[in-house]
């Protein structure tokens, strides 16, 4: 045998390894852009603080002086005041403007256009002058004559008063339109999961929604606090004494203009220095779960480089250590865990989208305990009937029972009423939902996306609800990722935790909409465990599949859909080897 001359070895001697230096390119017009930087930064610095002219004896005399603070503290305030009650307002209209109600998105967007429209100095002056078109403000029922409390408007609307109002209007309207901008941002699929989970509207709101919304709001948001610290100078119209109208004043009697300008500006650089700082922290607030890890903050890595806290670092690896010491545990079993399956009966069945008929007379029976498959095409309506079963899509015909009860809806005779959103949030408990692309929030932890439901919707304590979740990890195999967000997981492993997310709740009822579809071939597996191991728990389970294998191993009914039709209902064995229906035989000729 031979071998190249440049890799033969001597016999007994051992090679080492050759060691290379590495040479940075090297950026020439980088480091000259630098250098002009550099030169004209100094040449400002120059021109500023060299020429006698600024009056740098008159800045320093002036700045710390008890008035120019005085007003500074009112700047301070009525930018505090404007921007809590203005976004406070803000979000209230926003809400409003994109709910199911037309009158109230009416009316929010009538605010929002008209104060939007009026410039601010103009909205001062006019809700300065109130006392000319009303001399008292009155609080009664109106038409009536009825009054409880009646004040002199001159009295009661000073001019820092109708600042604060004329500021909260203003940001209220402007802020109305960032918030909503926000809340449209959510992705569709964490709302039809809150819903799922049966989450009232209010925390959904509270807790899903806006969290994420924060991260598009915020931006925006701050530029507006920021312009509003500086916007505040038209209340000077007022001869209200805040920074700049104080500022005025003085330099008036010294005829110090420079100098006095000079003070102005260097407080307003402050403040939106402060706010700055306090934006880069809020958003790195609302961005947990956002990135898989957040980068360590400055203060962090200052207080880190300097020794003063040390143990930090330290401190995060024997965490990770921790949690990677974690016991991992399989999937168990279910028996005896979860409430006896729920009975679903589904009678005429009808949904159009349009002029598209998704569900054609579709009648169904899913008995208590049983475990079905439902196969067809895509656009076959397999998944709009799992999302009619559970009232998160309305049926425009027939009617679905689970246990003799109606969903969504109450029956008198022929005839069904649908109920209040917040009676069929509590109802759809008992239909748990995993969908397709997992739906968890992204910015609640493993843990918290699975104690939300139980304690809001259950009433549960949260350590009950803890403890339970716990349990659950441990039975999909997840015991270790209780304090990790679903961007730090794998696409199977955020599925497991959307499978224990909807256990919680103990429903009678689980719906699987394609469960599998959105994993890698290698990352199924781990899924269809666990939906194998639910399938001898007694729940009645209720799968829209393309995986023939698992439906054949798992199922004890196969339903094949067509076109929003029922074709063929039977057994594993009767459907994939003895189909009755030619469509059903075409459609598993290219499948198996």
């Amino acid at each position: 045998m031979t071998s190249s001359p440049d890799v033969i070895l001597h016999q007994g001697a051992r090679s080492e390894p050759e060691r290379f230096r590495i040479v940075p390119a090297r950026h020439h017009a980088r480091t000259a852009g630098t250098i002009f930087g550099i030169v004209v930064l100094a040449a400002v610095l120059n021109s500023v603080l060299g020429n006698p002219r600024w009056g740098w004896d008159v800045f320093a005399e002036w700045f710390f002086d008890p008035a120019v603070l005085a007003g500074l503290g009112r700047t301070l305030l009525l930018t505090l005041l404007g921007a809590a009650c203005g976004f406070a307002l803000g979000t209230v209209l926003a809400l409003a403007r994109v709910s199911s109600s037309p009158l109230l998105s009416a009316l929010s967007w009538g605010f929002v256009w008209l104060f939007r429209s009026i410039p601010l100095i103009v909205l001062l002056l006019l809700i300065n002058n109130l006392g000319y078109l009303y001399e008292t403000i009155t609080l009664g029922v109106p038409f009536t004559g009825i009054e409880f409390l009646s004040f002199p408007t001159t009295q009661t609307i000073t001019p820092f008063m109708a600042a604060v109002i004329g500021l909260t209007l203003n940001m209220g309207a402007f802020s109305a339109e960032m918030i909503r901008g926000g809340i449209l941002s959510v992705d569709q699929g964490q709302h039809e999961a809150a819903a799922a989970l049966g989450l009232p509207k209010g925390r959904e709101s509270r807790r899903i929604v806006l969290p994420q919304a924060m991260r598009a709001i915020l931006p925006t948001a701050f530029n507006e606090i920021i312009g509003l610290a500086k916007g505040t100078s038209v209340v000077y119209i007022l001869a209200l004494p805040e920074l700049f109208y104080t500022i005025q004043i003085i330099y008036r009697r010294n005829l110090e203009v420079i100098p006095l300008l000079m003070v102005a500006t260097i407080w307003y650089v402050v403040i939106l220095s402060v706010l700055s700082v306090v934006q880069y922290y809020v958003e790195r607030y609302y961005a947990r779960g956002a990135l898989r890890t957040l980068p360590p903050d400055p203060l962090r890595r200052a207080l880190d480089w300097a020794g003063l806290f040390p143990r930090t670092l330290a401190r995060d690896v024997a965490q990770q250590a921790a949690v990677a010491a974690a016991p991992r545990v399989g999937a168990q079993s279910w028996s005896g865990k979860l409430p006896k399956g729920g009975a679903v009966s589904i009678r005429n069945l009808g949904k159009s989208f349009g002029a598209n008929r998704v569900m054609d007379n579709v009648t169904l029976d899913f008995p208590s305990g049983s475990v079905t498959a439902i196969l067809g095409q895509s656009g076959s309506g397999k998944s709009t009937l799992l999302r009619t079963i559970n009232h998160l899509e309305r049926a425009d015909e027939g009617l679905i029972q689970i246990d003799g009860q109606p969903v969504g809806y109450r029956r008198e005779g022929s005839t069904l009423y649908e109920l209040k959103e917040p009676e069929i949030r509590r109802k759809r408990v008992d239909v748990g939902m995993v969908f397709q692309s997992f739906n968890l929030f992204p910015h609640l932890t493993v843990l918290e996306n699975i104690i939300e439901a139980p304690i809001a919707v259950r009433g549960q304590r949260r350590e009950d609800a803890i403890a339970l979740a716990q349990d659950l990890l441990a039975r999909v195999g997840l015991s270790d990722k209780a304090a990790a967000y679903p961007r730090q997981l794998s696409g199977g492993q955020q599925q497991r935790v959307a499978i224990a997310r909807t256990l919680a709740l103990k429903p009678k009822v689980l719906l699987f909409d394609e469960p599998t579809s959105a994993l890698d071939p290698e990352l199924v597996n781990e899924v269809l465990d666990v939906i194998k191991e639910l399938a001898k728990s007694g729940t009645t389970l209720i799968i829209v599949t393309h995986e023939i294998g698992f439906a054949r191993e798992v199922a004890d009914r196969v339903v094949f859909m067509e076109q929003g039709r029922i074709l063929e209902v039977g057994t594993p064995e009767k459907v994939f080897n003895r189909p009755d229906h030619p469509r059903t035989a075409e459609f598993l000729a290219k499948v198996l």
